[in-house]
């Protein structure tokens, strides 16, 4: 959430699911005087005001169902106050206020600060697959660069590994179409 708009969005396992989108244009400051100085501030913050209550429907809209949340747990993401406000809000359901995980500040709105709000909140999703596969990998670059000789590639040699006992972790291509099959003799028992 930000003054340019609002992204609600689920992440499950790997799955990221962009469920609504609203942008918006709040005023800004601006450098006008005189009598109508008070006015524009106190229209200012009204819409403000509103666009928070808007969001915190919005988010009980998607993240409860049968009166209470149908999420684990939320991450509040945003640049400036704006997100602290929203949070601290009367207007913020209490049943979502239980569920938050963490609030972090990004710099980017929308779908790049949806991806940037994970990866700064990874800690606090450490559970989230999606997040542990990037350990995973980062850990088997690692391995790699440093040429330790404990990585293995391809069918053949990852299938020694796993006979031998020596695999500690074993990563798939989700298309993998390699199917092994252990055939025993029901004469010789081999």
């Amino acid at each position: 959430m930000d003054g340019n708009g609002v992204l609600f969005a689920t992440l499950q396992g790997s799955n990221k699911v962009v469920l609504q989108r609203m942008p918006v244009q709040l005023p800004k400051k601006h450098g006008r005087g005189g009598q109508s100085a008070v006015r524009f501030a106190r229209l200012r913050v009204e819409k403000r005001l509103m666009y928070q209550a808007k969001c915190c429907e919005m988010a009980v809209t998607h993240f409860i169902s049968d009166n209470v949340p149908s999420v684990k747990g939320i991450v509040v993401a945003g640049a400036a106050q704006l997100k602290e406000e929203m949070r601290d809000s009367e207007h913020f359901d209490p049943r979502l206020k239980k569920v938050i995980i963490t609030t972090v500040d990004v710099s980017y709105g929308m779908d790049q600060g949806f991806n940037q709000a994970i990866t700064l909140a990874s800690e606090a999703l450490s559970d989230v697959k999606l997040v542990e596969e990037k350990k995973l990998i980062s850990t088997f670059f690692e391995q790699i660069s440093l040429d330790t000789g404990m990585i293995v590639f391809g069918v053949q040699d990852t299938m020694k590994a796993m006979q031998l006992g020596s695999l500690k972790s074993c990563m798939l291509n989700e298309e993998i179409e390699v199917m092994r099959y252990e055939i025993k003799n029901p004469v010789t028992g081999e």
